[in-house]
């Protein structure tokens, strides 16, 4: 196994066991190590700091998979694999959810990996040439401990275009997901299309969160932005939503929301969809002097990298501002962020600046955060990606 020897001073963030290893960090590395080749890392004086997979194309030269000497093969996968789903078995049995995320990446100590379950599908995204090389053990492992019908892969993120690596779709093992795939969430039935959907074909992650908010809909008229298949609209109207209005600029998007509508049962009449972009609604419901008891806004990620978190605090100051315009006083705006950029102490300061501007009064009676099946490292704080506030509009 070849080596990687970090300059002088730079161990103490893998001493204190953040699996990233940047460029900028190496003093030296022996011979020529390939993608995905497994290397071990060493401190300026020698003292060995783990092992993982080399990434010669990305800014994260090397992604460990161990903060020791342990060797990297078939067992030690088989053994992390097991762990994480061991970690997820009290969710697993909840007979309201047939939906997990399975694997997440390093919080799993499988950096770059992400594995979802639908239904009796599983869907991969590998992100990280580390485990390139290690992709057919691993589909191999997952068909037999989690006995899937078919697991697809989806591997079609920038993250993966930074590691030199080209797109990955396809069946992997098993069956093809059916292209209308109903999963279970929290009681309710959800159609999703992992080929074309966005992400692995939803948002998981947001799972806990619609349980959440579905608390504060009761007797509310509620406008959900970026909308996508509407599971917070049908969410709020199984709790009892006076009306919900749905908004996205994606057709296809609305199309399934409305099957999920008839799919659960509930009254079409109490549910508009709007295709459009949010920010132009926005506006011109303002115009329009149209209220509502509450907003959800759950855009997309509005910054990639460090640098775009100046151009993304000004879009979601934004969005938050015209949204406050539209709540009448005592009502909610329910604001997110997944951009990993923008911390929750920013994102906080974002909307109070957007409130202010709006000429509205506030108060976060509420902090929301990606669901339990998305653990979030101590020492690997990226992976706390998804914040949100529900801040009532006082006044």
């Amino acid at each position: 196994m070849l080596t990687v020897r970090l300059k002088k001073g730079r161990d103490a963030s893998l001493l204190r066991h953040h699996p990233w290893v940047f460029s900028g960090a190496i003093d030296s590395v022996e011979g020529t190590p390939e993608a995905g080749e497994l290397v071990q890392v060493i401190s300026h004086d020698q003292r060995v700091l783990g092992v993982g997979g080399y990434s010669p194309h990305s800014q994260i030269r090397v992604r460990l998979f161990s903060f020791s000497e342990s060797t990297v093969d078939e067992s030690f996968f088989r053994h992390t694999v097991s762990a994480a789903l061991a970690k997820r078995e009290p969710l697993l049995d909840d007979p309201q959810r047939n939906s997990y995320r399975l694997i997440f990446g390093e919080s799993d100590h499988l950096p770059g990996l992400v594995v979802d379950k639908y239904n009796d599908f599983l869907v991969c995204q590998y992100q990280f040439a580390g485990l390139e090389n290690w992709k057919s053990l691993l589909t191999e492992i997952l068909a037999e401990q989690t006995r899937c019908q078919g697991i697809f892969e989806k591997s079609d993120t920038a993250s993966r275009k930074r590691e030199g690596l080209a797109p990955g779709e396809g069946v992997l093992w098993g069956q093809a997901p059916p292209d209308e795939l109903v999963i279970q969430e929290n009681g309710m039935q959800l159609e999703v299309n992992i080929q074309s959907g966005q992400k692995t074909g939803f948002y998981l992650d947001q799972a806990d969160n619609r349980i959440l908010t579905s608390r504060y809909c009761t007797d509310r008229e509620v406008l959900n932005c970026f909308s996508y298949t509407g599971a917070f609209s049908i969410s709020a109207l199984a709790a009892g939503a006076s009306h919900v209005t749905s908004v996205d600029s994606s057709r296809p998007a609305l199309e399934i929301l409305q099957r999920n509508l008839q799919r659960n049962n509930l009254d079409s009449n109490l549910h508009s969809c709007e295709e459009a972009r949010v920010a132009n609604l926005l506006r011109d419901w303002h115009k329009q002097n149209r209220q509502v008891d509450m907003v959800i806004l759950d855009p997309p990620k509005f910054a990639e990298h460090k640098s775009q978190v100046m151009k993304a605090s000004r879009a979601y100051k934004d969005l938050a501002m015209q949204a406050a315009k539209l709540i009448r006083p005592g009502g909610l705006l329910v604001s997110f962020s997944c951009s990993g950029g923008i911390d929750l102490k920013l994102f906080q300061k974002i909307t109070a600046d957007a409130l202010l501007d709006a000429r509205r009064e506030g108060e976060v009676i509420q902090y929301l955060h990606q669901s339990s099946d998305h653990p979030i490292a101590l020492a690997f704080p990226e992976s706390q990606y998804l914040k949100g506030l529900v801040c009532r509009i006082v006044s």
